[in-house]
């Protein structure tokens, strides 16, 4: 007999798969292996025993009458002597291979073809369905997806995280369990809510999981297990966003069901139709007269008796497979399979943000409900963004202890103790330990989030935010406005400015570099700053085209306003007026082509840069006289022809910047502000340096590089307290001897000229050391070996 064990090779497949075999494929499973038993049986039969056996006909009975013939009249052995005289065959002495020879002629001539083939179609017939019924697990355009998707789904199903994720991102958000007391009361013995959104889906009934609200602890996940569970969220979703993307597991299955159904309409039509040509007694007429004597023998079909009732058997569980098929095939269109909502899951577990999948990756999903709906339940906490930056909360307070941190701090320029953070993927919550931290960088890190435990430190006053998406916790905001006192915030787009900075009451600087939508900068560009009354430094890198409003409401305690524009053009200045107390002002890259009028009100200022716009001319710098504590003015990057003789009235200024402009002439008058210290004529067109430069006994930095001046005056030397000079890239070809008077100088540019030796008097310039010297090597060769062994010693 053959064993039913030789045709595994249809069926099998990896045990894996059997969470994509809902109850209607495992239970035709089972009626094909039955039908199987049955093909196997009858073919066993077929081949084991003996098919038919015939007998001579009596010549004298009609051919109509023969199936009524009585035993009697066909045993050989009958003592009536009127039936032996009629008998006329021939003897031979072979009747065993007469009677055998007869046997497989009727056989093959009379039995009809079912009644022969019956136990081979039904062997067919269950292969063909075992066959069809995995085919979409053996099909290499299917079966691909479905192997990564068995794999992922009992790594998810099995992982730590997933256990850990169930309890404490459906629970532990204070936040959230803080909104909830106050917008929704509950009743004292009202159950727990995973316990009445599960008393609401009645497809939850079978899926009671407990959820336990625990304190989250870095123990209970090491940093293996948290690196195995990231790398399991890469591999959803990208899978998502490949399987989605298609149906060909759905249309494979309803492909297939079609084809089960169509077969059992054919196998129930043709059986029903030929059953009853299993008969137990078949005629058969031969003509082999001339070799046993008769032509017409009566013949017995030994199974035909059991091949009916199998036939019967048969039929009866083809239809109950037929029926089957059409129920599944009533559940593939009826239920819109290419959807699924995880919307049970996100009540029960209250992660609310698992989104709806489609296409195949939704019929899985629908299979699997079949098989246990657990497993679609603890596969969606991989789609969810929540549990994602939870697990990569865990795995960067692995990775960034607290050591790790501590060795990362720096004192910044506002001598602050400053931790710097770059490009990660959160924030570590071991940053909160670090009780000495005074100032905190974030950059370019996309899950920002600050929780309650941000009020350890005491001693934070200094908050920078470079493209970063923050969120806050309530308790953090409170801490933040009563702390915070500098705010530095890049944005790509402004709807990315926090809501929570226009409530920080202490705040003293803040900083906000970003590009504003041409609305916004029109009406309002930022909201009310009316909280901060204590702020007194304001910077805006944008595209303003107007001083926003709301800085008006500030303006009476603001001391430092620094606009910094991309080139477009600020108008409309007359608000500045209204900032009495400012004392550095700077419209940078403003596009401006004179000097605001407005600035000439402001008699408090100390500081004035309008750097990189359209400057020409500046002759309104004739008013600034009435600002009498202006000490340092700004005029660089712009196109200035020339310098009033107005300037002179500029009698306090200490640092003057006209570098990068076009002026030619410098006039007498400049240096009549004989406060100037700080004094910067770089890259422009002049050839002439006037003795007036004298004057400037205070003068200590003074530099003309990149300009065309081919000699210098003896005066320049006379001031004395001169530590930095730059001469470089000229056309000067003797330096004199004078720069011996020089004695402070440490710091002297004489590169891109065309001198041919040094003064040895450099050498009394006892400040200034190779380092500081800029020239070209060959040149410093010309100074004597004492003079550059001396410079050499630092």
């Amino acid at each position: 007999m053959i064993p039913v064990m030789e045709f595994r090779q249809f069926s099998e497949q990896q045990p894996a798969f059997r969470v994509l075999k809902p109850w209607w494929d495992v239970f035709t499973e089972y009626l094909s292996v039955i039908m199987l038993m049955i093909g196997v049986f009858g073919c066993t039969l077929q081949v084991m025993q003996d098919k038919i056996i015939c007998l001579p006909q009596r010549m004298s009975e009609p051919p109509e009458n023969s199936s009524k013939v009585e035993i009697k009249s066909l045993l050989p052995l009958q003592t009536d002597t009127s039936a032996v005289s009629e008998m006329t065959g021939l003897k031979t002495h072979l009747d065993l291979q007469q009677y055998s020879f007869i046997n497989q002629m009727c056989y093959e001539k009379a039995l009809h073809w079912y009644a022969k083939y019956f136990p081979y179609l039904v062997l067919i017939h269950t292969l063909i369905f075992m066959v069809c019924s995995n085919f979409w697990f053996k099909f290499p355009g299917s079966s691909s997806k479905i192997e990564h998707f068995i794999s992922m789904l009992g790594k998810c199903f099995d992982s730590p995280w997933t256990t850990r994720a169930l309890s404490e991102v459906s629970g532990e958000n204070p936040e959230e369990k803080d909104d909830k007391k106050s917008g929704m009361s509950r009743p004292s013995d009202a159950a727990s809510p995973e316990e009445g959104s599960l008393g609401n889906t009645q497809s939850l009934r079978s899926v009671q999981e407990k959820i336990v609200i625990e304190k989250p602890s870095a123990s209970v996940l090491d940093k293996k297990e948290g690196e195995q569970a990231k790398a399991l969220f890469e591999k959803v979703k990208k899978f998502r966003l490949h399987v989605e993307e298609g149906n060909i597991l759905y249309r494979m299955y309803v492909r297939q069901t079609v084809f089960k159904v169509f077969k059992f309409l054919v196998i129930i039509a043709y059986n029903v139709a030929l059953v009853s040509e299993v008969q137990n007694k078949v005629l058969c007429e031969l003509e082999i007269q001339d070799m046993t004597g008769y032509k017409k023998f009566e013949c017995y079909h030994t199974m035909a008796h059991l091949f009916s009732k199998l036939s019967y058997c048969y039929l009866c569980l083809v239809a109950v497979y037929g029926l089957t098929s059409l129920y599944t095939s009533y559940w593939l269109f009826y239920i819109s399979l290419k959807e699924y909502s995880f919307e049970y899951v996100r009540q029960e577990t209250g992660i609310n943000d698992i989104p709806d999948v489609k296409n195949d990756f939704a019929f899985m999903l629908h299979m699997i409900d079949q098989y246990d709906p657990l497993y679609s339940k603890r596969f969606a906490v991989f789609l969810s963004e929540v549990s994602e930056n939870k697990l990569k909360q865990l795995n960067l307070n692995h990775e960034w202890t607290t050591d790790k941190l501590r060795q990362r701090l720096q004192t910044n320029t506002n001598n602050r103790l400053e931790l710097q953070l770059f490009m990660l993927p959160g924030l570590p919550d071991t940053v909160f330990e670090l009780t000495e931290l005074q100032s905190l960088k974030l950059k370019i890190i996309n899950h920002v989030t600050i929780p309650a435990s941000i009020s350890q430190l005491k001693d934070l006053q200094e908050l920078s935010l470079h493209q970063c998406c923050l969120k806050l916790h309530t308790t953090a905001v409170s801490f933040l406005k009563e702390n915070l006192k500098v705010l530095r915030v890049k944005f790509d787009d402004n709807r990315e400015l926090p809501n929570w900075l226009y409530s920080l009451r202490n705040l003293e600087d803040l900083y906000l570099t970003g590009s504003l939508s041409p609305d916004a900068s029109r009406n309002v560009v930022l909201e009310s700053l009316r909280e901060m009354k204590c702020l007194k430094t304001l910077s805006l890198k944008s595209n303003l085209t107007k001083i926003p409003q709301s800085i008006v409401e500030v303006s009476s305690h603001l001391q430092r306003l620094y606009i910094h524009n991309d080139g477009t053009k600020l108008v409309m200045l007359n608000n500045l007026k209204k900032m009495i107390n400012l004392i550095e002002l700077e419209l940078v890259h403003c596009d401006l082509e004179r000097i605001p009028h407005a600035i000439f009100s402001l008699t408090s200022l100390l500081e004035l840069d309008l750097k990189e716009n359209n400057l020409r001319s500046i002759e309104e710098i004739v008013s600034f006289q009435h600002l009498r504590k202006l000490t340092c003015l700004k005029l660089w990057h712009n196109g200035i022809m020339y310098i009033p003789e107005h300037i002179k009235k500029l009698s306090s200024l200490e640092r003057l910047y006209f570098s990068h402009n076009k002026i030619e002439i410098l006039p007498s008058h400049l240096f009549l502000c004989n406060k100037l210290r700080y004094l910067d004529l770089s890259n422009n067109d002049i050839r002439f340096i006037p003795p007036e430069i004298g004057v400037l006994q205070s003068l200590q930095y003074f530099s003309v590089t990149c300009n065309k001046i081919e000699n210098l005056p003896d005066e320049l030397f006379f001031c004395k307290k001169l530590k930095t000079l730059k001469l470089g890239k000229n056309s000067l070809s003797i330096l004199s001897p004078k720069i011996s008077y020089l004695a402070l100088l440490t710091y002297l540019e004489l590169k891109g000229n065309h001198f041919e030796v040094l003064p040895q008097e450099l050498g009394c310039c006892r400040a200034l050391k190779r380092s500081s010297l800029i020239v070209e090597e060959t040149l410093f060769e010309t100074l004597p070996s004492d003079v550059r062994d001396q410079m050499k010693t630092e």
